[in-house]
């Protein structure tokens, strides 16, 4: 006499779990679409879709196979982190590994940027992440560091907290209102690239630290946006440039950031081999 086996699964809740995974890929494509300000067409046409079939993915009755949430993905710049999301939430596996920082797929990479670290001194230079929580940094750093509150200088070290709290090294920098216009814009870009709520909650802490109210230029003449610190009875001045990993397809490698900082003038570059110099 053979046994009936009583199943656990339930129909009904496993149809309403995939129209759930459905509705969650479309309002995730929906966002990412009007956050580039794309409408449904412009966007069908680059990536060679009807636009009737965009709007069924979108409102969740047509599930994107794993080309197309990777196609759209590409098209809209979505940061690899995200990529995940989406390829998940449409039921396929994730594409980008994030690796730790020690792993060894990483040598590399982390062997790289310590080349290009050794490289710039005696200039400041920080490897940071996406919330520019500093990773590592040249020697002469220390020249920002002077003077910063202890409880600042904990990890992780904050690049942004650092420069401008009013306990950091905000007090130092002598056109404080330009460079914390300048810091701000780009934080600011970059929450409304990636949308990240990590860089929101910074960008919405950091604005909030008290500063003059920013001008809308470098200045007339000015190529780039210096940055002024006192050292001692000096005034020195940097101009800085930002680099990231054009060809990451690991999430970890993809949110790393290196920014150097130049003398803007010679008498910059010679406090920084005296003090840093071999």
């Amino acid at each position: 006499m053979s046994s009936a086996t009583t199943s656990t699964e339930h129909p009904v809740e496993h149809l309403a779990e995939h129209a759930a995974g459905r509705r969650a890929t479309g309002e995730l494509i929906r966002h990412w679409r009007r956050h580039r300000r794309l409408s449904q067409l412009e966007l069908s046409v680059e990536v060679a879709v009807s636009t009737r079939h965009l709007s069924f993915i979108e409102t969740g009755r047509a599930v994107p196979s794993r080309e197309m949430v990777l196609r759209l993905a590409e098209y809209l710049e979505v940061p690899l982190r995200e990529r995940n999301r989406l390829l998940v939430a449409a039921g396929h596996a994730p594409e980008y590994h994030e690796s730790r920082l020690d792993a060894p797929e990483l040598d590399a990479v982390m062997g790289a940027m310590r080349q290009i670290l050794t490289g710039h001194g005696p200039y400041p230079a920080v490897i940071v992440d996406r919330a520019w929580n500093v990773l590592d940094a040249t020697a002469s750093v220390a020249l920002f560091t002077e003077g910063v509150a202890a409880e600042l200088l904990t990890a992780p070290l904050n690049a942004y907290r650092i420069s401008l709290h009013p306990r950091g090294l905000a007090p130092r920098i002598v056109n404080l209102a330009q460079w914390r216009a300048h810091l701000l814009h780009r934080l600011r870009r970059q929450v409304a690239i990636t949308g990240d709520p990590l860089t929101r909650e910074l960008y919405d802490e950091v604005s909030g630290y008290p500063g003059d109210a920013p001008p809308n230029a470098a200045g007339p003449g000015a190529p780039a946006v210096p940055l002024g610190i006192r050292h001692g009875d000096e005034v020195l001045s940097f101009v800085s440039t930002v680099a990231t990993f054009g060809t990451a397809v690991d999430i970890t490698v993809d949110e790393i950031s290196i920014e150097s900082f130049y003398p803007a003038d010679r008498r910059t570059g010679r406090v920084l081999r005296e003090l840093y110099g071999d």
